[in-house]
């Protein structure tokens, strides 16, 4: 089995989110990607990132189908999923957890354990 790289791939249309990612990623060391499609994402998964992130309400994919692809093919399957919602967004919420997101976190809380994820990413390595 692979072993994870310093990489994360992110799937984010919020400017605020995309700003704060990329800065966090940079102090832990981590290589960052930003991925407007789907066909960039089941790409860049095969290289057996550290982690991908997900804002549950991106425009530029349907995050909860590709999570579920994410998670049903051998070859990314046990790549950590990290996801984001409006805290009011439960269904969506449920639906991320039923498609496989190892985590799904309301927006504010992203926010603010952001630097935990980071490191805990960083030590899994």
């Amino acid at each position: 089995m692979p072993t994870a790289n310093k990489k994360v791939l992110a799937v984010v249309d919020d400017l605020f989110f995309v700003v704060k990612i990329n800065d966090m990623a940079k102090r832990n060391g981590f290589q960052i990607e930003f991925l407007k499609s789907e066909k960039d994402v089941l790409e860049k998964a095969l290289e057996n990132p550290a982690l991908i992130i997900f804002d549950l309400n991106s425009t530029s994919v349907k995050p909860v189908p590709l999570i579920s692809k994410l998670k049903s093919d051998p070859a990314t399957k046990g790549i950590s999923i990290i996801s984001f919602v409006s805290h009011v967004q439960g269904e969506l919420k449920q639906q991320a957890q039923d498609a496989g997101c190892n985590m799904v976190l309301a927006r504010s809380a992203f926010s603010t354990n952001l630097a935990q994820i980071f490191k805990r990413h960083s030590s899994s390595l």
